[in-house]
Parts: C-alpha cells; structure tokens; sequence
C-alpha cells in the first residue's frame, strides 16, 4: 500500500529534491548579479522545497505512529520548535542586512543537502 511505497522511495525522493534545491542556492550565492533569473524561478523552487519537505514530514508522520508518543504532545514540541527557529531566522536576518545575503544562501544550501544526507542515512 501507500505505506509501503512511502517507505521504499520517499528518502530518495526527499533526498534529491533537497540536493537539488541545495546545489541551486549555493550555485546562486557563489554567483553575484544574477538576481533577475533568481527571481523569475524562486516560485518554482519553493514549490519544490515545499514537496520535498512535505515527503519528509510524511515519512516521519508515519514513523510517528509506531513510536509510543502522544500525538497532541509530538504536535505541540515540533510546532513549538518550528516556530522557534523560524522566529530565530527572521530575527537574523533583520539584524544582518544583506551582507549576510551570499553567506546565509551558501549556509542554507549546505544544510538543506545535509538534510538530504540525513534523511538518506538515517
């Protein structure tokens, strides 16, 4: 069933979907004055930053369930880690400005193809 199929190829899927993204976002923050070709696919790749995480998510949600966790308690301690690193981002990236611009992209490309790496190993 679809358990099954999750199980087999979502690591894989996950993993390519983030390398890609990965490999893009640190391609464009070695490459300076390209920001108009940024902005004409940066709907494009988000989307697929979108699926790739959401495999994820879904691989862990059905992992979730043959772990003896609440679900209401599981729920609350990922939202409330969700939602404090993305509050920590913002804040960053309000005090850094732009000369952080390059950096943080070739950071965040660096981490989202080690998630990719994680995901496949573990």
């Amino acid at each position: 069933g679809v358990l099954g199929w999750v199980d087999a190829y979502a690591h894989w899927i996950a993993f390519g979907l983030l390398a890609l993204v990965g490999g893009k976002m640190i391609y464009e923050g070695l490459h300076e004055g390209i920001e108009e070709d940024i902005a004409a696919i940066t709907n494009k790749m988000m989307l697929i930053l979108a699926i790739a995480t959401s495999i994820d998510a879904m691989a862990a949600g059905f992992s979730l369930t043959l772990l003896d966790a609440t679900p209401y308690i599981a729920c609350l301690v990922i939202g409330a880690i969700t939602f404090a690193f993305s509050w920590a981002g913002v804040l960053i990236g309000r005090k850094s400005g732009t000369w952080l611009e390059s950096k943080a992209e070739i950071f965040g490309g660096i981490v989202l193809i080690l998630i990719g790496i994680k995901i496949l190993l573990f």
